[in-house]
Order: C-alpha cells, then sequence, then structure tokens
C-alpha cells in the first residue's frame, strides 16, 4: 500500500470517527448547553480555553445550541474578550463568516469570586439564553486555588441545572464542573480541596483537567502496549528493560512569571502531575476493558505499589544566567524581580522512583524536569539491557523505544545496524514512526480540544480521580515538606545547558547510560 493511500486511509477513519462524535453530540441538539469560563479574563482563557471553544465550534463537533459565558472581576466586554483571544485562534480567512458567528453565541458577566448575589445574577443571565433554565451546564474553574472553594460552593449553590446531584432524567439539564491543576499543595491540602468538592458533586461530575492526557502520544502509551503490537509484550518487565527516563525539558525561564513559579516550583508544577501520568500508563498492567474506570483502576494500583520519594535518589537545581548568552538567557532565576530574594525554589529536578510489582521491581523510573534547558522536549525513553556475550569490543549501544511527545510526535526504536562499506562495523540508527511524515495533511488535535470534547461526551478517561490524586500527593509529599523546611540549596545550572552535571550523575547511578554519540534525525516534512 503506498503512503499516499495510507494516508488517505487514514484521512477516512477519522473522519468516520468525528462522524461518530457528531452523532453523540447532536443527539442532544435539542438541548442547550451553556460552557461558563470564569476567570474568563486570564491567559488560560485567552490563550487555550477560548481557541480552543473556536476550534470545536468550526469543526462542528459541539451541540448546535451552545452558549459560551465569559464570568470574570474585570469590566470587560464579550468585545474585549475577543480582541485578547484572536491572535491565539489560527484563523483562516475562509473562516471569518463562521467566526463572526461563533462569537454571537458568546456573553460576558462581571461578578467577584465571593459573593453569592453576583452567581445568582450569573445564574439569572444563564437563564435567559433559550431555554437556559433546561441547559446542560458545564463550569471551567480557569483560576487561582485561592478561590476554588468559594466558586465551587456559590456554583452548587447558585448555577446547578436543575437535576441538582442526579445526572438528567429529562427534567433538567445535568452539571459538570472541570478543575485546572494545582490539586493541591501537598497531601494535606488536596485532600481538603477533595473532600470540598466531594460534598458538593459527584465523582462523575468532576474533572479535574490534566492537559498532558490530552497530549496525542501520551494517549498513545495504551495502544503502543496493549492493541496488536505483541513484539512489545516479552520486553516490557524487569528481565529486559534496564531503567525508563521520562523528561520534560523547556529552553525558556520563568521571566514575568517568577513569582507565581516560586510558590509551587518545578516538582509542583511538572513532575507531580504531568510525569507521574505518564509514569503510570507506561507502568500499569493491562486494564480488563478501555472503560474509564478500568483504565484509572490500574492506574491507581501503580502508584499504591510506589514508596515514598527519598531525598537521596533526587537532585534539584536552580538556572542561572549566561553572561554569553542573549536576551533573558543572561539572566538567572533569582534575577527575575518578582521571585523572593535567596529563594531556594528549584526550577530543576530529577527523581527516580520504583514500582514494586513483580513487573517492575528493581527497574529505576528516572523522571527530569526543568526550565532554561538546552531544547523543548517531552518523551519516555525506554532503555533495555545490554546484550550478553558482546562480540564487537563494546562498540553496540543499548537498544531503546522512544515515545517523543512533543515536539513533532514520533514513535522511535534506536538499535544497532551494519555501517555501509566493506567492513563490518556496528553503527546506531533507528526505526522511526515520524506523525508529522507518516500522517500528511491530518489534523492532529490540540490536547484542551480532546478533553474539553471529553467533558462534553461525559467521558472521564483522561481526567484524574480522586484516589489518583491522593497517591500521587503521598509519593511527593514527604519529599516537598523536607526540601521546604531544610530549604536545600538547588545545584546551579548555566541558562541552555542539559541541566546540573548532578542529574547525569545520579542516572548514571541508577544505570542510565548517556553515550551523546547518537542524535534523533528530524525528519524533512
Amino acid at each position: 500500500m503506498t503512503a499516499i493511500s495510507n494516508v488517505q486511509k487514514t484521512k477516512d477513519q477519522l473522519l468516520k470517527g468525528v462522524s461518530i462524535l457528531k452523532e453523540t453530540l447532536h443527539s442532544e441538539d435539542d438541548v442547550p448547553h451553556v460552557f461558563v469560563v470564569f476567570g474568563a479574563s486570564g491567559d488560560l482563557a485567552k490563550k487555550k480555553i477560548y481557541p480552543t471553544l473556536w476550534w470545536l465550534y468550526k469543526d462542528g463537533l459541539l451541540p448546535k445550541q451552545t452558549y459560551f459565558v465569559g464570568y470574570a472581576r474585570s469590566d470587560l466586554s464579550v468585545q474585549a474578550v475577543r480582541d485578547k483571544s484572536t491572535q491565539y485562534m489560527k484563523l483562516q480567512d475562509d473562516e471569518k463568516d463562521k467566526f463572526e458567528e461563533f462569537w454571537k453565541y458568546n456573553y460576558y458577566v462581571k461578578g467577584s469570586y465571593t459573593e453569592r448575589t453576583d452567581f445568582e445574577h450569573l445564574n439569572q443571565e444563564i437563564n435567559t439564553l433559550p431555554k437556559g433554565d433546561l441547559a446542560h451546564r458545564l463550569f471551567y474553574l480557569a483560576l487561582p486555588p485561592t478561590v476554588f472553594k468559594d466558586v465551587s460552593s456559590n456554583i452548587r449553590l447558585c448555577c446547578m441545572g436543575h437535576d441538582g446531584l442526579e445526572e438528567s432524567t429529562g427534567s433538567g439539564g445535568w452539571s459538570r464542573i472541570i478543575v485546572e491543576k494545582p490539586f493541591g499543595h501537598d497531601s494535606e491540602s488536596s485532600d481538603d480541596l477533595s473532600q470540598h468538592l466531594s460534598k458538593l458533586f459527584r465523582e462523575d461530575q468532576i474533572y479535574r483537567i490534566d492537559h498532558y492526557l490530552g497530549k496525542e502520544m501520551v494517549q498513545n502509551l495504551m495502544v503502543l502496549r496493549y492493541v496488536g503490537n505483541k513484539m512489545f509484550s516479552p520486553l516490557w518487565n524487569r528481565d529486559h528493560v534496564q531503567c525508563v527516563v521520562i523528561t520534560f525539558k523547556e529552553p525558556f525561564g520563568t521571566m514575568g512569571r517568577g513569582g507565581y513559579f516560586d510558590e509551587s516550583g518545578i516538582i509542583r508544577d511538572v513532575m507531580q502531575n504531568h510525569l507521574m501520568q505518564i509514569l503510570s500508563l507506561v507502568a500499569m498492567e493491562k486494564p480488563a476493558s478501555t472503560s474509564a474506570e478500568d483504565i484509572r483502576d490500574e492506574k491507581v494500583k501503580v502508584l499504591k505499589c510506589m514508596p515514598p520519594l527519598d531525598l537521596d535518589n533526587v537532585v534539584v537545581g536552580q538556572y542561572t544566567g549566561d553572561p554569553e548568552g542573549q536576551g533573558d538567557a543572561k539572566n538567572g532565576y533569582l534575577d527575575d524581580p518578582t521571585v523572593p530574594k535567596g529563594s531556594v525554589t528549584p526550577t530543576f529536578a530529577t527523581a527516580v522512583v520504583f514500582v514494586k510489582t513483580e513487573r517492575w521491581d528493581g527497574v529505576p523510573f528516572i523522571m527530569k524536569c526543568g526550565k532554561a534547558l538546552n531544547e523543548r522536549k517531552a518523551e519516555v525513553r525506554i532503555q533495555f539491557k545490554d546484550v550478553p556475550g558482546d562480540i564487537f569490543g563494546g562498540q553496540c549501544k543499548r537498544n531503546e523505544l522512544v515515545i517523543r511527545v512533543q515536539p513533532q510526535e514520533a514513535v522511535y526504536c534506536k538499535m544497532m545496524v551494519k555501517a555501509p562499506g566493506m567492513n563490518i562495523n556496528p553503527e546506531e540508527s533507528e526505526l522511526d514512526l515520524s506523525y508529522g511524515a507518516r500522517y500528511k495533511g491530518v489534523k492532529m488535535p490540540d490536547a484542551y480540544e480532546r478533553l474539553i470534547l471529553d467533558v462534553f461526551c461525559g467521558a472521564q478517561l483522561h481526567f484524574v480521580r480522586s484516589d489518583e490524586l491522593r497517591e500521587a500527593w503521598r509519593i511527593f509529599t514527604p519529599l516537598l515538606h523536607k526540601l521546604e523546611k531544610e530549604k536545600i540549596k538547588p545545584a546551579p545550572y548555566k541558562y541552555g545547558s542539559r541541566g546540573p552535571q548532578e542529574s547525569d550523575d545520579l542516572a548514571r547511578r541508577f544505570g542510565f547510560i548517556f553515550s551523546g554519540t547518537y542524535k534523533w534525525t528530524k525528519p524533512q516534512l
């Protein structure tokens, strides 16, 4: 089969899937849906939420009677929200009429996050929409965690659909609430928030969003492992795997938002959520089915088999300025005027964890994340053990299976082949599936597109359940408290580097070999 026919087949399958989605969503076309964005004046709303709602709307993936209500303390208008969001919406010339139509379904309400009367006013505004009193209601909390409790309580008191705490029986619409991370600051605060939400809503009404679970290659982990790839099954265990490295790297620092970042640090911001979600998908056993509950049950089992992090198996770092760098690269974390003087908040961390199961016992899972590094990259790297009985005098490198999450999604297997020529010399190469090359012309949905569409559909597979959250915080809270109580000074690393040398030393101590002799070649798209 030619590459062109393969791509056409993929497009046909995608169109069929979209058709089924539309049929599911439009089966409720006679019932209005109201999507309320709390924090409509903020960065997340203008950069992600409103662009996502526009993309779903223009692709016909929302119920026909869907209305969008922005809510914030700022004195704004729909036009002001539009002006702030448009630059992020990737508007095409032939979409201008549709774009105008989209904004006709938008409304804005000004109000506080604490006053019940303001939420009563919001509810009145929703009720004035066509059949608004019977509408299904979706509430997105794009807000700082300090107001989660007030807002969720006021939603429950004033803005729920007629069904109350029960799903709709036809007399009124259902209600769903979407909560953005951070889900607490440690075990105690997370449990407190979970208990608060559980008193107001059922678990199937709560959608804790971790946008990494919406990424194409993170969702692909399930298919790679369990759908028809028999070759991976006998290798995916401690007998063959030396270590698993899960990496998140950003090439920029925190300038402009250092004060906000300093309240959390890189471990809370990335490792405790994004990387742990990926780890649980890599390490979990095959679920009984593809249902949300069966899959999330297996993820929780993985987390329950992980002991709390040991400080001896952790390296934290903080970037310093590069005197020879350009722009922000000249400045270190502590040069940010919004960062408290002398802060020891880490902007980099490497942690080694173990999963005490029969499959993985003894295999180190190495999580690495950081800001102001040498590249933008998120990936899973499974490094296999050395081949016994080496006959090439140490020339052979370890095999690796790499799932590149971003940028340029790919799956490739690093392996040894004979170098072209008269002699038999092994060299590193790869078996490579690059999504941009393989699926040219196929649109890869944005993570937020997938997840917000899932909320409309009532699909909770790619959202975090309360027991997942509890176990993840159990693993990280003792480490975080120790770092903060003892004010452990992070290792310095230069802006634009690979991170502190101590991180490489830690990974090497647990058996990971970084030879530096091979670099994946990005395909020409």
